[in-house]
């Protein structure tokens, strides 16, 4: 996911919204976040019986046949042309690059080690939409913002022993790419709906991942089991659409520095689900760096930008 926001020239897209509306904003960014929360349980979920290019190539199709189903039955006109260069910016980020990279790190990664992508992405989105919207938040937000990423990247990286590896790798170019894509939507979600920002990346997506998924399920093995498919469908219809419909949302009405934010919690969130769903070690420092974590959010959110 690189970040290639600095190629797009279209004009700034206002992303405010009254401040009746702000409140069900964060909660529509806060559900999109607690969807996120869950892509990677699901996820090793999937790998059970999918390959990895299957997963992604697969979960994209499925999540753009509901997207384009949307689309048709409410008759939506296609956007105008000056956006499709950032619907193209999301589908590298959101639709293609982020899950190709974060599924081939969790082949050899714990979810809660790939957990410091997440932790490091509100302010990666922040630094990025600083420079693509010309958005300038207040020292005390940045500070909040600096202080929940540490402590999450150093809860992170305590467990994960302080070694690279190539899932790494994979997990800081994620973290680049999808930042990017998450601007780019926000920015997108105050000319059109959320939903549509995300639909019309999907479906743009179509040409390349209907080949790619029909291949990829030749070459890999593929085992149908519970598991499998119910971590297929999430990640197909929870994280790749509805999530990223609450999410786009939420960063339309609230900004998308103070709803990049919110995922702080992310981190926190997918380490509970660990434990629930993969049966994984939840560390003693999680209840601290939630704490901490939870300070941050809340300062971040009253800060003004």
């Amino acid at each position: 996911m690189r970040a290639q926001s600095s190629a797009i020239t279209a004009p700034p897209i206002a992303v405010t919204a009254p401040p009746r509306s702000r409140g069900f904003g964060t909660l529509q960014a806060a559900l999109g976040v607690v969807a996120f929360s869950l892509t990677f349980p699901a996820t090793a979920w999937g790998l059970e019986g999918f390959g990895p290019w299957s997963l992604v190539a697969v979960r994209s199709v499925l999540a753009a046949v509901i997207a384009g189903g949307c689309l048709l039955a409410l008759r939506v006109p296609p956007p105008a042309r000056r956006h499709w260069p950032g619907l193209a910016v999301v589908a590298a980020g959101v639709v293609l690059g982020f899950p190709m990279l974060t599924t081939l790190a969790l082949q050899t990664s714990t979810t809660a080690h790939a957990a410091v992508v997440v932790g490091l992405l509100p302010l990666t989105t922040a630094l990025l939409s600083a420079l693509r919207t010309g958005a300038r938040p207040s020292r005390t937000f940045w500070a909040a913002a600096l202080v929940g990423a540490a402590a999450v990247l150093a809860f992170t990286v305590q467990q994960s022993g302080g070694a690279l590896s190539t899932a790494d790798v994979y997990l800081f170019g994620a973290l680049l790419i999808c930042a990017a894509g998450y601007t780019e939507g926000g920015r997108l979600a105050g000319a059109m709906p959320g939903w549509q920002v995300i639909g019309w990346a999907l479906v743009l997506c179509l040409p390349l991942t209907v080949p790619v998924a029909a291949v990829a399920l030749t070459v890999e093995p593929v085992w149908l089991t519970a598991h499998s498919v119910t971590g297929l469908l999430w990640v197909a219809a929870g994280s790749q659409f509805l999530g990223l419909i609450a999410w786009y949302r939420g960063m339309a009405a609230i900004g998308i520095p103070k709803a990049s934010q919110l995922q702080l919690a992310q981190p926190l969130l997918t380490l509970v689900w660990s434990v629930l769903l993969l049966g994984e070690h939840l560390p003693l420092a999680a209840p601290l760096t939630a704490a901490a974590v939870l300070v941050c959010i809340a300062v971040t959110q009253r800060a003004r930008g």
